[in-house]
């Protein structure tokens, strides 16, 4: 991978059982393994403890609140088989611990394996970068499919 996402890479990287429209629960353990069961659901995951635990030590040692309504909670594991990412919202928001106090409403997960350090940086900097932009964080509260969510990425990070 180069220093972005590629645009044939979101459909597998976020594929649509990776994404949830339904409301999240509420607090952020009960939220990251929201997350985690989606990427779980489509046999990803190999030890779901483990990569529920490598995701809890990830948070302990700094938040995963970006800020503007993001959360992003991520970790490398070898729990996991391939670079995942997993996408649902919240109305009201789940505290993430963000700078500016701002409950997370757009969640995302990375998930990738241990060796996959660049994997890793290049998901969450492209996603940050895109999430950056007010029109997309829009069109994500806007999507009513995981197509839409889908699409929405693919565009974000052409």
């Amino acid at each position: 991978m180069n220093s972005n996402i590629k645009r044939d890479d979101i459909d597998d990287l976020i594929s649509e059982p990776h994404i949830s429209l339904d409301e999240p629960p509420n607090e952020k353990d009960a939220c990251i393994e929201h997350l985690l069961e989606l990427i779980t659901s489509s046999d990803r995951v190999t030890d779901r403890d483990k990569a529920l635990q490598a995701l809890f030590e990830r948070e302990k040692e700094t938040t995963t609140g970006v800020g503007m309504g993001i959360g992003i909670p991520h970790a490398k594991t070898d729990a996991v088989t391939q670079p995942s990412v997993a996408f649902t919202r919240s109305t009201d928001g789940v505290d993430f611990g963000a700078m500016d106090d701002e409950p997370a409403k757009l969640l995302f997960m990375i998930l990738v394996p241990e060796t996959g350090a660049e994997d890793h940086l290049t998901i969450l900097s492209s996603l940050s970068r895109a999430l950056m932009h007010e029109e997309v964080r829009d069109s994500l509260y806007a999507a009513e499919t995981p197509d839409d969510v889908q699409a929405a990425l693919r565009e974000a990070v052409a």
